[in-house]
């Protein structure tokens, strides 16, 4: 994909109830959906289902995105959640969102991504036996701020522990971030929760790495 991608590190693998509720999820936010093979979702995602506002010039977004979810269930209507209104997302960004690992597809994948990762493992306290991959289908600064947004999205349904790629010069812009887990790689790597990411878009010099 020529767009940025973000990483949702798992413990464990997804059970068929997370599995059907991650799927529910992309149905929900996407105004284009096919299954290309189980846990594999290319997806258009309007950007206004991810708490951009609307009306606004590329690139710009709001201060503290809408949270996605909250209490509700994956079988609710997620526009209500997030009131947006159908009529006016016309700035539908592709995703390719897939499950990867031993059992389910892309396992060398997989394993020459996680391959000698021990100062990751130690900040995630465990060693992933998968991953879902975000990646998106474009390079624009709203593409950057809907990855990050969608991987909070769905780490709100499925768990895990997002690892995301950090510009030069990131690292004391996210060190200081609600619900950082830890930086990795000299710098070029951050660990955190769905709050983290949230966070991060929040902040001006929020960019993730194509």
């Amino acid at each position: 994909m020529p767009g940025p991608t973000s990483v949702i590190e798992l413990a464990e693998p997804l059970s068929p109830a997370a599995l059907r509720e991650f799927r529910a999820l992309m149905v929900g936010l996407s105004s284009h959906f096919a299954e290309k093979r189980r846990g594999v979702f290319d997806v258009n995602v309007p950007a206004e289902r991810l708490g951009v506002e609307g009306g606004r010039e590329e690139g710009r977004r709001k201060s503290f995105p809408l949270p996605l979810l909250g209490n509700a269930s994956a079988d609710q209507e997620l526009t209500a959640v997030v009131g947006c209104d159908p009529q006016r997302e016309d700035r539908c960004r592709p995703f390719l969102v897939y499950v990867m690992g031993p059992g389910v597809g892309d396992e060398s994948i997989f394993e020459a991504e996680h391959a000698d990762e021990p100062e990751v493992e130690a900040i995630l306290g465990f060693g992933s036996t998968h991953a879902v991959n975000v990646s998106a289908g474009c390079n624009r600064g709203i593409d950057h701020v809907a990855t990050a947004l969608l991987t909070a999205a769905v780490m709100d349904v499925i768990g895990g522990v997002a690892k995301a790629e950090m510009p030069d010069g990131q690292a004391p812009v996210v060190a200081g971030l609600p619900g950082v887990l830890g930086i990795a790689d000299d710098d070029r790597m951050a660990l955190g929760t769905a709050e983290f990411l949230r966070a991060w878009v929040g902040h001006p010099a929020f960019r993730l790495v194509k």
